[in-house]
């Protein structure tokens, strides 16, 4: 039986709605104090809806929130800190020209009896806490001058500063390299020493049994279960998050590559890329890995145009093109799901009938004008095609949850018919149930001879949907591997330049 007094926080029957969407119905369960809480789900689940509801950002409109014992309602942002209820978004929420210490204390700077900011206090008590949490950083660089990864340290310890009993974290090692997940996991356990609790939210289940005590299992806006998470299984965990059996993670295909799609030469930047070349097949899915850093974006952007390039040289079925902007790559065919689809794939504010047209526009004009039931059609093609969640296509692309999103970037190029489609991070914070999807429908487009170039952090899922991968390290290609060398021991060597 549960000690009630080890409780920190409890949910009874929270239930919240949007038009036309219910996001959360009848949601209970509760987080002890000094415990890594995980919450999982799957896209749609009503995780975020949840975290803002705690955080102050959402009010519920039915339920309990009862913290440490007290029933509490939690109307704003500065209601939940006042509670020790902090959030560190996926997007980190600091001001960029400003110093570390100033960003901590933003808001609350120590001050001097004569009331203006009292530089040494705070800078003593910033760098107290980075030396606590050993983060070898002065408090007075700035922070745009600081790695994604150091940020997110600073946003903890501005959590943790402010008193922090509970410190809600939202897929907190997307951008993260192998290293800096083991720093901020250590940052977690001093956190649990300290008696906070943290809710633990990704859709990496190898992190989540490393860290986590027990784990939330949340489906279509409701409640599943909750395990002790060294008593439940990861087949179990994927049962209860899809709501049926998976027996197979990456969906079997037969390669049969054809000619050659895409031949790149010698590509440099003058900066990061030296000498790039590599070649890409008709009904080929070709894998790029390495660590973060390695200039694997890099070198799609330059690809498709929008980053530029100093030298080499691109052929398109064996014909040199010139391609200086994403509009000469879409022309020649070339379509990029980009890895930040919130700043570069979506247009936020338009419905989820404009995202997906917006690049074949010539295929919904009547008489040369946009016409809205071609739109409406053909992004409910792709809404059933894809499972996207949605009340209709009229939902603006801001309020869908991170997998649908991503769902309507892939919608997008699909529809533009590309032959050639790069993936960068196309799985990136998406469920693994829709992590299949996506799988499914690559293999999809590799049956009707298309080119799929696929960048992943995640080493199990290229050699899972690839036929080559190609290997970086400092903005060079360290090894090709064909499927018969495929090995998480090598890709991580090549990835530290180890082998070459």
């Amino acid at each position: 039986m549960e000690n009630k007094s080890n409780i920190f926080l409890e949910l009874k029957g929270v239930s919240k709605e949007f038009p036309g969407v219910k996001a959360l119905k009848d949601v209970s369960f509760s987080i002890n104090k000094g415990e890594v809480h995980a919450l999982i789900g799957g896209n749609g689940a009503g995780k975020s809806t949840l975290m803002k509801i705690l955080s102050g950002a959402y009010t519920k409109n039915s339920g309990q929130i009862i913290v440490e014992g007290v029933e509490t309602e939690i109307g704003h942002p500065s209601a939940a800190e006042a509670l020790g209820i902090t959030i560190i978004y996926q997007e980190l929420n600091l001001v960029q020209s400003l110093s570390i210490a100033e960003n901590i204390f933003i808001g609350r700077h120590p001050k001097t009896k004569s009331g203006t900011v009292d530089w040494r206090t705070m800078n003593r008590e910033a760098a107290r806490l980075l030396k606590e949490f050993r983060i070898d950083l002065a408090p007075q660089t700035t922070v745009k001058s600081i790695s994604i990864a150091q940020q997110q340290m600073v946003e903890i310890i501005k959590a943790v500063s402010k008193n922090a009993k509970l410190v809600i974290m939202d897929e907190p090692t997307s951008s993260l390299t192998t290293k800096e997940i083991d720093v901020l996991f250590q940052m977690i356990r001093t956190l649990k020493t300290k008696g906070v609790a943290v809710v633990f939210i990704s859709h990496r289940l190898d992190e989540i049994f490393e860290i986590s005590d027990r784990i939330t299992i949340m489906r279509d806006g409701t409640y599943v279960a909750t395990r002790d998470i060294d008593k439940i299984t990861r087949s179990e965990l994927i049962s209860l998050m899809i709501g049926r059996e998976m027996s197979q993670q990456f969906p079997e295909r037969v390669s049969a590559t054809g000619s050659e799609l895409m031949r790149a030469e010698n590509i440099s930047d003058g900066v990061l890329l030296d000498n790039i070349s590599f070649t890409l097949h008709e009904g080929e899915v070709l894998g790029f890995a390495g660590l973060v850093g390695a200039g694997r974006t890099e070198l799609m952007h330059t690809i498709f145009g929008s980053r530029k390039k100093r030298s080499g040289s691109l052929y398109l079925h064996g014909k040199e093109v010139s391609i200086r902007s994403p509009k000469q790559s879409i022309r020649n065919g070339i379509g990029f799901v980009t890895e930040d689809r919130k700043r570069e794939g979506l247009a936020l504010n338009l419905s989820l009938r404009e995202n997906v047209c917006m690049v074949a526009i010539q295929k919904v004009l009547t008489y040369g004008l946009i016409s809205r039931k071609k739109e409406t059609e053909s992004s409910g093609e792709y809404i059933d095609t894809l499972g996207i969640v949605t009340p209709s296509a009229e939902q603006k692309a801001m309020f869908l949850s991170g997998g649908n999103q991503q769902k309507v970037v892939l919608s997008k190029w699909l529809m533009s018919n590309a032959d050639i489609i790069i993936m960068d991070e196309p799985t990136r914070g998406i469920d693994v149930g829709a992590k299949r999807e996506i799988y499914e429908v690559i293999n999809q487009l590799v049956a009707q001879k298309k080119g799929i170039i696929v960048v992943s952090s995640e080493f199990d899922e290229v050699m899972g949907i690839c036929d080559r991968i190609i290997v970086m390290c400092e903005g060079h290609i360290t090894g090709i591997l064909s499927k018969k060398d495929f090995s998480q021991e090598k890709i991580a060597a090549l990835a530290v330049g180890e082998g070459v």
